[in-house]
This record gives C-alpha cells, sequence and structure tokens, in this order.
C-alpha cells in the first residue's frame, strides 16, 4: 500500500510537470510564430531580423533575450528625447516618464501612447509576467511590473539594445 501510494504521488506529480511544461511550450510558440509573422505592419524572415539588428539585438528584440542588469548606457541617459523600437523606429517611451528605478535597466512609467506597445503574459522563468512589445514590429522590449511610481504605479523595464535614443 505505501508502494502504490508513493507511486500514485511520483506519477501525479511527472504529469502535473508535463502538462504544465506543454503549456509553457505553447506559449513559447504563439509568441515565436507572431514576432516572425503576426498582425504587426513590419514583419521580415528571421535571416533579415538578423542582418538589419545583428547578434546581440536579435536576441533580445526577436528571441525576447535579457541583457545583463547595468550594461547599457540608455540605462544613466539623462537627456530629452524620444526611445525608440531598435527594430522599427516607432517612438515607444519619452524621457519625461523615465526614472532610474535602481534595477539596472532604462525603467519608464508610461509609454508615449497605449496603442505604441503591446503586452502578452510570459512564463519564462515559471510565473507569470506581462512582457511589452512593440506595437508596429513585434519586437520584445522589456516587461512591466507593478511596483513603479505615481502616477501610473507601473514600471516598464526594458532592454537597452531593444531602443535607440533619439536626442530632442
Amino acid at each position: 500500500m505505501n508502494k502504490l501510494n508513493r507511486r500514485t504521488i511520483i506519477s501525479g506529480t511527472l504529469v502535473t510537470a508535463g502538462a504544465y511544461g506543454l503549456v509553457r511550450l505553447s506559449g513559447l510558440f504563439d509568441q515565436a510564430s507572431a514576432r516572425s509573422g503576426g498582425p504587426f505592419k513590419i514583419n521580415r524572415s528571421p535571416d533579415e531580423w538578423k542582418r538589419r539588428l545583428g547578434a546581440d539585438r536579435y536576441r533580445i528584440l526577436r528571441l525576447a533575450g535579457t541583457e545583463r542588469a547595468y550594461s547599457s548606457p540608455l540605462n544613466s541617459e539623462k537627456r530629452k528625447g524620444i526611445y525608440a523600437c531598435a527594430g522599427c523606429n516607432l517612438g515607444l517611451y519619452s524621457s519625461k516618464t523615465k526614472y532610474d528605478s535602481g534595477t539596472g535597466w532604462p525603467s519608464f512609467w508610461a509609454p508615449i501612447a497605449k496603442d505604441r506597445i503591446g503586452t502578452t503574459t510570459d512564463y519564462k522563468i515559471g510565473y507569470p509576467r506581462t512582457e511589452v512589445h512593440c506595437a508596429r514590429c513585434g519586437g520584445h522590449q522589456g516587461h512591466i511590473f507593478n511596483d513603479g511610481p505615481k502616477p501610473t504605479g507601473k514600471r516598464h523595464c526594458i532592454n537597452g539594445l531593444a531602443l535607440k535614443f533619439i536626442p530632442g
């Protein structure tokens, strides 16, 4: 009886872990297909994106990578201007909403306009997070957290390599 209970528990745990893995993988496949040819105004093949972006930006924008904290010069950028998507040059954030979050990534409390970004839920680290991407090309920007300053209480934690700074 004791062996049966252990087997039941172990097999139940394996089934649950397998189902969780499939849910996570299906979400990743959905995101990957949306990035390569989804409902975006700018769609390019992976090879075209690689040529245009280079390896590091491609990993961030097209494969939803994350750069090392404190590695981007944009984290300490203080001039007035616009932060545009490095994939398609759509202005996403203004220096007016940028602040020092102390996290090591450029952070903003709001985008220029709600229609400039899109969001999805990602489970890459085992729990749901709100991923933010460019509404025009689908390029991964970073994540949105609920620990930002007023007036929104949001922290758009963005990869510097996902952005181009346009002084103004």
